[in-house]
């Protein structure tokens, strides 16, 4: 089952959306918003899930052609939104880079923070930014959208509590946050817009490549229309999301619609590439002493997509361009 948000007020209008991702269908009936579903997700679902059967055999009424521009982020805001860094490989690379030793216990003890969730992008709208000095990057993750978890709840407990997945740019600005995190109190100023994929898909819509936990695909990103990196979303992931929403609700419930990221998908194998610039200037400066890869550019454009093993793209695409913002 495939999930959108049409742009309308704060919270979006709920739609279902065909498996090939060409036709809608509202369901104003059975749930006005996202959110107002997962509230009531145990009543809600099977009544969306016949209807997603009806519109899979196009007994339906009124469908019409689904169009990711005409999206909102599937949650348009989530009462919390936590991202992960599972890909302990790219957390050691970045630390490497700028000559910093990584603590054993990263291997072992998620690294999380907890963004700003009051206003996602949707994901054809534009990033805007002030300033192309603050080293605009982007980052392609994946996420999980849980119901209502119970605090203390154990990582192989947690599985079912795992309700849809969608793909995240979690936007960074690189050159405020050596001086933010030296502050000793977290991200703030450099983690700005985070933009999601126009669907959100429950688990089965993932068929085998889903093992409870992770994805056995390739996350694929395009700057500026060339392959920036494919790297497959299961490799390299050492805090699967059982842990992470473990991880999350280890000193606090976590209520319907929490959205919990997996930080940026990153391989050993570097022939893959990577999901953000943030990593690929580490690597340069690994093998050749300094970066070479600069940040984005106004006008540069992200495409972030993940295909199933028939080249047919599972939540849409992100596909966003970097815009710059002028101060009222």
């Amino acid at each position: 089952m495939k999930l959108a948000s049409l742009k309308d007020g704060r919270d979006g209008r709920l739609v279902l959306v065909s498996h090939d991702l060409m036709r809608a269908t509202a369901v104003p009936e059975i749930a006005p918003t996202l959110q107002a579903a997962l509230d009531d997700w145990a009543r809600v679902e099977p009544l969306l899930r016949e209807r997603a059967l009806a519109l899979e055999a196009g007994r339906v009424l009124r469908p019409f052609p689904f169009e990711p521009a005409r999206c909102a982020a599937p949650l348009p805001r989530a009462y919390q939104w936590a991202d992960g860094s599972a890909y302990v490989v790219h957390v050691q690379l970045v630390r490497k880079a700028r000559g910093a030793e990584m603590p054993e216990s990263f291997w072992h003890d998620p690294l999380m923070y907890q963004g700003g969730s009051a206003n996602f992008l949707g994901p054809d709208e534009p990033i805007r930014i002030a300033d192309e000095s603050w080293g605009v990057d982007f980052e392609s993750e994946i996420a999980v959208v849980t119901d209502d978890v119970p605090m203390g709840i154990g990582a192989e407990q947690a599985g079912p509590h795992i309700k849809l997945l969608m793909l995240v740019n979690d936007v960074s600005l690189r050159n405020l946050i050596p001086t933010e995190l030296a502050k000793g109190f977290g991200f703030f100023q450099s983690k700005t817009w985070t933009g999601f994929s126009p669907v959100a898909a429950t688990p089965d819509e993932l068929g085998e490549s889903w093992d409870g936990g992770s994805i056995d695909l390739p996350l694929v990103t395009r700057l500026n229309g060339a392959i920036f990196g494919h790297p497959n979303a299961r490799a390299g992931m050492v805090f699967d999301f059982r842990k992470l929403v473990h991880h999350a609700a280890r000193t606090r419930p976590l209520v319907a619609g929490t959205i919990i990221g997996s930080g940026t998908v990153a391989n050993e194998d570097r022939d893959v590439g990577s999901s953000c610039i943030a990593e690929r200037r580490a690597i340069e400066t690994i093998e050749h002493g300094a970066p070479k890869t600069p940040f984005m550019k106004f006008g540069d454009h992200v495409r972030i997509e993940m295909f199933d093993h028939r080249a047919r793209s599972i939540f849409g695409a992100i596909d966003q361009t970097l815009q710059r913002y002028h101060v009222p």
